[in-house]
């Protein structure tokens, strides 16, 4: 299996060498294999089709435009992740707003006096419009990206107890928020 994991690994790295040397067929490669995530990632952040759309694309732009600066200490995808949430946001503040589409998030919020109650998908909805944009992006990059509590907190340039700390106040403020408008 180890066998297989570094193979994987000197595919991934020879990958990022090509694309840096402006390959871009070898970066259509390793964009394709995270190309979910990041749309994921995109959707979340934005709440808009359109607006994902657009975040995505900028973020592939950006990526490709800056694969240069790409160190490889982390995987490629991670990296990527990092510039989709910053596209994400990017776009969000051009509209003055940030809402996330949570129809496919109710689950990830297992306040157990809470999620038992929640048969709107619109109270959710608003009541993830209150979470304080920081909170909500910790979140989403969370449980959507799969970063882990230090790479998220390289990305919003805060310590990882702090991006714990916001990861746990977004959960706390959504379950506060839904109880409000259903109480």
């Amino acid at each position: 299996m180890a066998a297989a994991g570094g193979a994987d690994r000197a595919r991934h790295d020879e990958l990022v060498e090509r694309a840096r040397a402006g390959d871009a067929d070898a970066f259509g490669v390793l964009v394709t294999e995270s190309r979910d995530v990041l749309w994921s990632v995109c959707l979340r952040i934005t709440g808009d089709h359109g607006d994902a759309e657009d975040a995505l694309q900028d973020a592939l732009i950006s990526a490709w435009q800056n694969i240069g600066s790409f160190r490889g200490g982390a995987k490629f995808s991670t990296w990527c992740y990092r510039i989709a949430a910053n596209a994400s946001i990017a776009v969000c503040r051009k509209r003055r707003t940030i809402s996330v589409d949570v129809a496919d998030m109710v689950d990830l919020f297992t306040t157990p006096d809470v999620t038992g109650q929640i048969d709107d998908r619109d109270v959710v909805t608003a009541a993830l419009a209150e979470v304080s944009p920081d909170f909500r992006e910790a979140l989403v990059l969370r449980e959507y990206g799969d970063l882990t509590y230090e790479q998220i907190a390289g990305h919003q340039g805060v310590p990882v107890q702090t991006v714990k700390s916001r990861i746990n106040r977004a959960r706390h403020q959504l379950a506060d928020a839904v109880r409000a408008s259903t109480g």
